[in-house]
């Protein structure tokens, strides 16, 4: 069996609101010098045995088609 970890982030220029608001928490915290958070998501895929080539595209069809809004998202992904 192999394991797709998929990284969700969004795109540069996309407004991050909840990344400002854990800046702004983490500033209340104490936590000085912080001056920026973006926010993402971490999804983790248990898969079948198989070629590596068709994991790949199952994962970034599933990516494209449900996982990841790619207008205002991009994602990483790696299998191992």
């Amino acid at each position: 069996m192999a394991k797709a970890r998929i990284h969700i982030t969004l795109k540069q220029g996309v407004l991050d609101p909840q990344g400002k608001a854990v800046r702004h928490a983490l500033d209340s915290l104490g936590f000085q010098g912080v001056e920026q958070v973006r926010m993402g998501k971490l999804v983790e895929i248990d898969l079948a045995d198989g070629p590596r080539g068709e994991q790949e595209a199952q994962v970034r069809d599933m990516c494209e088609r449900l996982l990841a809004n790619t207008v205002i998202e991009e994602y990483t992904f790696e299998i191992a």
